[in-house]
């Protein structure tokens, strides 16, 4: 008798575990997303929603493009202003070290926004002879940069802004590490 009373305990405990986990898995929420629910496309929301979320994403790409041109602008006040110290003292002041930091930052930011990457080989077959040469450098591919960017669109991805960049990198790291 006691035998026969586990046996149906035991077979009452199979199939309520049985019952929970089917349960369970019609509760459980879609693993697919973070929130649990299903993915609804875009196709779903309905038409104002559609034109705000596109009215957002345009005005975020201009507030970047904006961005953009203005960092390029700032690389090109400070290559002005440094080539106007080194022609002044014929060497770079310390104040001057910082602003060659700064200028190395926003092309590199400018670069990294183009979706450009460092280039290897412009580094290895450019070179640098003089601290004057490397200020020309700057300044001529500071301008050459900013043109191509008011030239190009937020849509366009511009080759010559890439390798500006990259040449302004090179020769802002020239001109830090130089002893001339």
């Amino acid at each position: 008798m006691l035998f026969k009373f586990f046996r149906l305990t035991f077979v009452f405990l199979i199939i309520l575990a049985a019952m929970i986990v089917a349960n369970a898995q019609s509760i459980t929420p879609d693993a697919s997303t973070s929130n649990g629910k299903t993915n609804s496309n875009k196709e779903d929301l309905p038409k104002n929603i559609k034109e705000s979320l596109a009215k957002s994403r345009i005005e975020k790409e201009k507030k970047e493009y904006e961005e953009l041109l203005q960092r390029s602008k700032e690389a090109l006040k400070i290559t002005e202003e440094l080539e106007k110290s080194f022609s002044q003292n014929n060497q770079l002041s310390v104040e001057d070290q910082k602003k060659l930091d700064r200028l190395e930052k926003l092309a590199k930011k400018i670069r990294k926004e183009l979706g450009g990457d460092a280039d290897e080989e412009s580094e290895k077959k450019d070179n640098l002879y003089s601290m004057q040469s490397a200020l020309e450098i700057l300044q001529n591919n500071s301008i050459k940069l900013l043109d191509e960017l008011k030239k190009a669109t937020r849509y366009t991805v511009s080759v010559i802004a890439i390798q500006s960049s990259n040449a302004l990198i090179k020769a802002v790291r020239f001109l830090r590490f130089s002893k001339n």
